[in-house]
């Protein structure tokens, strides 16, 4: 079997829903990455066996497989394949484990991989009429959330919005409305004090007037206060305590990292970033989805004789306040290790781009401090799972 490798990780900034990404298709955005890939490779582009994308919505213009759509855009041979992948809120972080596996296995030497999610070109979608002249079609805004549910599944349980998931697990663990305030509040400070131009990748944005370029982090509020996140009020249940700003914000965004085999490394002269050294994905209730990490790292840790405490780094995906503390509860995390740069509810969560969003971040974070020795990436997806990776710095 042979070792796995990050020998690349960049990412776009991330983009308010309706903010400065706003104007650019989301394969596009893909492919401006791919298009870096590109300029750094010191092989050609054939040796490429596969590139693999995560993407959520694939209702508008990431239809129809964009992770092809974007390899060509970027000026990829032909001869380089490409499938989307979707799992969610994972889909990306999964993208890299099945890359991985197949580079372990010997299917593969060298795999690209990205993320990419446009919320704000989330499109509206329409159901046709059962039968000729028939009445009762349905509009869906595709930007979250459920769309076309089955019957069958709501006599289940009730599908609830993301939102109020959070508030089932706020309620299972007591968790309250100052304690999630304070966790989005101090993720905003980390996050403004952080220096994230080595994983940013610049992107010019040619607008009626003029060409800008974006660079830095749309999401990151300087003037968020105890008081100003008090103020705000319950969106998802009366007398709740999940708000606006104790939630991710919706976003725009696409990432990328490659994975290649050891001997790939060796015959090109690769310079390592991390290791992958494990991986688990578990689901739990659709209902109390924001858990999924807890039991995803625990399988992680029970196939790979890894306990949680090995760990010197983890970068949780905060989908919610209210769920992130309660896996820090449950995993019994240090909170000084966890999300050291900030995390989703600063920096924003566009879906599918995600998992290789914080993969990034923890790369160049164990890169900046050779004694991060071991990492963890772990995030909750949507209708009930968990998704966890576990990495060593080769640095």
């Amino acid at each position: 079997m042979e070792n796995t490798y990050i020998v690349y990780a960049k990412r776009t900034p991330m983009g308010k829903i309706n903010g400065v990404l706003s104007p650019v298709r989301v394969d596009d955005l893909m492919s401006y990455l791919f298009a870096d890939v590109k300029n750094w490779a010191n092989f050609d582009l054939k040796e490429v066996d596969d590139v693999m994308v995560g993407c959520a919505n694939q209702a508008g213009e990431d239809n129809r497989n964009l992770a092809r759509m974007s390899l060509l855009l970027a000026g990829f041979p032909t001869e380089v394949p490409g499938t989307t992948i979707n799992r969610l809120c994972g889909s990306s972080l999964d993208a890299v484990i099945g890359a991985s596996g197949r580079i372990s296995m010997g299917l593969a030497d060298c795999i690209v991989v990205g993320g990419a999610e446009s919320m704000t070109r989330a499109p509206y979608a329409l159901s046709k009429a059962e039968r000729a002249h028939g009445r009762g079609q349905k509009l869906y805004d595709t930007t979250l959330g459920w769309r076309f549910p089955n019957p069958r599944m709501k006599k289940m349980f009730p599908l609830f919005a993301m939102g109020e998931t959070a508030e089932e697990v706020a309620d299972l663990y007591k968790i309250g409305r100052v304690e999630q305030d304070e966790f989005a509040y101090n993720s905003h400070q980390k996050a403004l004090k952080s220096d994230f131009k080595k994983e940013i990748l610049a992107v010019e944005i040619e607008t009626r007037k003029e060409k800008i370029i974006v660079d830095t982090d749309e999401c990151p509020r300087a003037d968020s206060t105890m008081e100003k996140l008090g103020s705000l009020r319950a969106v998802f249940r009366d007398g709740g305590s999940v708000t606006a700003g104790n939630s991710s914000p919706m976003n725009d965004g696409a990432s990328c990292v490659v994975v290649v085999s050891e001997s790939f490394l060796k015959k090109h002269n690769l310079t390592p970033m991390l290791r992958l050294t494990g991986a688990g994905i578990r689901g739990v209730h659709p209902n109390t989805m924001g858990l999924g990490p807890i039991f995803a790292t625990r399988n992680l840790c029970e196939r790979f004789e890894k306990k949680v405490s090995d760990f010197d780094i983890v970068e949780l995906n905060e989908a919610f306040a209210a769920q992130s503390l309660a896996c820090l509860r449950e995993l019994e995390l240090d909170p000084s290790i966890v999300n050291i740069k900030g995390g989703a509810i600063a920096l924003g969560h566009p879906l599918g781009c995600s998992g290789t969003r914080i993969l990034t971040t923890l790369a160049y974070s164990m890169m900046e401090n050779k004694n991060l020795k071991q990492g963890l990436a772990t995030m909750c997806i949507g209708v009930g799972q968990g998704i966890a990776l576990s990495v060593e710095n080769c640095n």
